[in-house]
């Protein structure tokens, strides 16, 4: 078996070097990477996916990022060749040790909220598709961010990642779902 590892990626010169998903997430992010490198800082459109997962107490999990001082939920990109249930089952596994066992769409965000500009310059369009998830087994653990733990509707942080404060509000305000915005 021959696989090479850059960047902490690894890359695989066989199918039997390791997971499906980790070759999927290094053809996303050359993607991206491409797309860069012809498109410099203008505008790219990326898919999201992210879920509120809510206890049996009624509790939404949020998580403190580690770049931002800024709470959300768990979720990320949507990588090359994915469904949209890979994406957030995975994205909520590598973020919190957590398996979503059923899950349903909660809603589907695009507009100007969408748009975002990273401290390099990179230019975002980003559309979410966040579903809901009270099945989950295993214990929540942080696998990426600063801090991990459940809120009562009336005691979210002040400090929630703008660009999902929308979603996190609606489930608050018991919004009729799925939501398409």
């Amino acid at each position: 078996m021959s696989c090479e590892k850059m960047e902490g990626v690894h890359l695989f010169a066989k199918n039997d070097c390791g997971p499906t998903y980790i070759r999927k997430r290094w053809l996303t992010m050359d993607y991206i990477r491409s797309m860069r490198k012809k498109i410099g800082n203008d505008t790219l459109l990326t898919i999201g996916c992210g879920a509120i997962i809510e206890n049996s107490l009624g509790q939404i999990l949020l998580l403190k990022r580690e770049d931002f001082d800024e709470w959300g939920i768990p979720g990320g990109l949507l990588d090359l060749g994915e469904t949209f249930e890979e994406a957030v089952k995975r994205e909520v596994l590598e973020e919190t040790n957590l398996q979503l066992r059923e899950i349903s769409l909660f809603g589907l965000y695009s507009g100007s909220a969408g748009y975002a500009q990273y401290e390099n310059g990179d230019k975002v369009f980003s559309v979410q598709i966040i579903f809901l998830a009270t099945d989950f087994t295993g214990d929540s653990k942080l696998g990426e961010g600063q801090e991990l733990r459940f809120f009562h509707k009336q005691d979210l942080p002040t400090n929630i990642n703008p660009h999902q404060a929308p979603f996190i509000k609606d489930w608050v305000d018991g919004v009729t779902i799925p939501i398409i915005k």
